[in-house]
């Protein structure tokens, strides 16, 4: 278990080497609303292996062994995640031109973290999983039921091998996403900025998001946006169909090679 320091909290995170010497990119994974290093499973080794990348996971505040919460979020609580502490969470760990893989809340993280115009550290790709980028009725939905379950079944039990502060980690996500003043939480503005190859990848069984979030990504990206979407899969693609997620990363990350 390794710690940094970044925007003045202490973070968990594993560093995955590349497989050979090389000069390929470093992935970094940016996590869900309710992830931790260790809910990626096995599959930022699987990936880094595959492609010949290193690849960095980490586990932002309140998240795994990650410092706790210590407010509310507030409705741009993504903004500073994208704009404040990833931009140090790199230069302290040396990485430069990454490519970007970001689930959900970790997906919105990376297309804000790209689509501020002329950023010193640019990403070379993004492959975003389930990403929002405005808040749908299905979205609240979801998000609803997922309460209902921390409180009445089995999450809360399920998160709490993840989490040292498991209930800071759940309401720190699920208040603020139900709370009225982030209905109007839309980050649409910044798409047009970013500059890099997207793959954009969505379950039509998600119950968090539908098919318009990744069409919004396609038709406000100026750069080149591939949309991989996939049937009988839910909010978690790299879960719920792994190896079609695995070789369409993979098949990405080649074409930015070349």
């Amino acid at each position: 278990m390794k710690f940094i320091e970044a925007n003045g909290v202490r973070l968990e995170y594993e560093s995955i080497p590349a497989p050979a010497a090389t000069d390929a990119p470093c992935i970094v994974f940016l996590h869900e609303g309710l992830g931790s290093i260790g809910q990626w499973r096995d599959f930022p080794q699987r990936l880094a292996a595959a492609s010949g990348c290193s690849a960095l996971v980490y586990a932002r505040q309140g998240h795994g062994r990650s410092s706790p919460l210590t407010a509310p979020r507030g409705p741009h609580f993504m903004h500073t995640e994208a704009r404040a502490v990833l931009p140090q969470v790199l230069q302290q760990l040396g990485i430069t031109r990454p490519i970007l893989f970001g689930h959900s809340d970790g997906a919105s993280i990376a297309l804000l973290y790209a689509g501020v115009a002329g950023i010193p550290n640019p990403p070379r790709g993004l492959i975003v999983e389930a990403p929002h980028v405005f808040v749908e009725q299905r979205s609240i939905d979801g998000i609803e039921a997922a309460r209902r379950a921390y409180l009445e079944a089995d999450l809360k039990p399920k998160l709490m091998r993840y989490h040292a502060d498991v209930n800071g980690v759940f309401f720190g996500w699920n208040d603020i996403w139900l709370a009225p003043e982030f209905r109007s939480w839309n980050i649409e503005d910044c798409l047009p900025a970013i500059a890099c190859p997207v793959l954009a990848i969505q379950g039509y069984d998600d119950v968090y998001g539908s098919m318009a979030q990744i069409d919004a990504v396609a038709a406000k990206v100026p750069a080149e946006v591939s949309l991989f979407k996939l049937a009988a899969c839910g909010h978690a693609p790299h879960r719920d169909q792994v190896d079609k997620t695995l070789t369409a990363a993979l098949r990405f990350i080649r074409r930015l090679a070349r």
